[in-house]
């Protein structure tokens, strides 16, 4: 009996809580105090910055239409839900779109551009140009050409989103070693097979630099286009509905639609950051794990 005991409590692989009870893997205890240490300084954090907003408005009686409680923001989030959730929508489709487009133009402007330094040097200033530009100076030219609504959004989130993109990936064609590309001409490999099968797979790290930034960004423009393109009515986004709350004085409502809108553009600049991941940790040094 005691040799069995002894075989449980020196295997590693388990760690016996209490007597009695079944053993639980030290594997999975692991993960746990690493999550828990990962994540708990911020949740502490978060729960005293909370709870300390809510002691000083109450003990200052501050009133809410000046500067809400967070239990007063959940409440105006709860008895407008499917607002708030008509909005999130909207703003979602808006920001998805523009991001997309950023995508796939930003991408092919670059190659374009880094298949030839002429071009580059003839065309590039005026993307530099066209980002230095504020958006709302030009949005009102926008809304006239593609009409208030959907698509003025869309092309303003567009706008924002797209430079980065173009920077970034120009940066990581031009940055491919100079020696690959010397043999990839000595095998008479043409331009577009030397683009496609070395220089963007090395620009890729820096392609996805540019995603994170553009995704993000893709919100703010579209809900900055909504405060001057936008359309009001059920079918508004985040940016209309933050204006009204705001003209009417329903601050816990517009915290709620401010939160809203930054939780949007964390989450979608989680679900960019994972699917980025997923295309380096094979092969790139940034998104791969470490062996301890």
């Amino acid at each position: 009996m005691e040799k069995q005991y002894a075989g449980v409590i020196s295997n590693p692989s388990f760690a016996s809580v209490s007597a009695g009870k079944k053993a639980v893997p030290a594997k999975e205890l692991g993960a746990l105090a690493k999550m828990l240490l990962n994540v708990g300084p911020s949740l502490a954090v978060l729960v005293i910055f909370l709870g300390g907003w809510e002691l000083i408005v109450r003990l200052a009686d501050i009133k809410p239409y000046i500067l809400p409680k967070p239990s007063d923001i959940v409440q105006a989030a709860g008895e407008n839900w499917s607002n708030l959730l008509t909005s999130v929508s909207t703003t979602i489709l808006e920001a998805v779109v523009g991001f997309l487009m950023s995508v796939v133009l930003g991408i092919a402007v670059a190659v374009l551009l880094a298949l030839s330094k002429l071009v580059e040097r003839s065309v590039y200033p005026y993307a530099i140009i066209l980002q230095t530009i504020p958006v709302v100076a030009i949005a009102p030219i926008i809304v006239i050409w593609f009409g208030a609504g959907l698509n003025a959004i869309v092309i303003i989130s567009f706008i924002i989103s797209f430079f980065p993109i173009l920077s970034n990936t120009l940066i990581g064609l031009n940055s491919t070693d100079q020696n690959m590309k010397n043999l990839f001409y000595l095998y008479n490999a043409t331009k577009l097979q030397t683009i496609m099968r070395l220089r963007i797979p090395a620009a890729l790290p820096y392609i996805v630099a540019g995603l994170k930034i553009s995704c993000s960004m893709s919100v703010v423009g579209a809900i900055v286009g909504e405060y001057i393109a936008g359309i009001g009515g059920g079918k508004g986004g985040l940016g209309y509905a933050i204006t009204v709350a705001a003209t009417r004085l329903q601050t816990p409502y517009l915290f709620a639609c401010g939160l809203s809108a930054s939780l949007l553009g964390i989450a979608f600049f989680m679900l960019v950051n994972l699917i980025t991941k997923r295309l380096l940790s094979s092969w790139h040094e940034s998104a791969m794990k470490p062996s301890n």
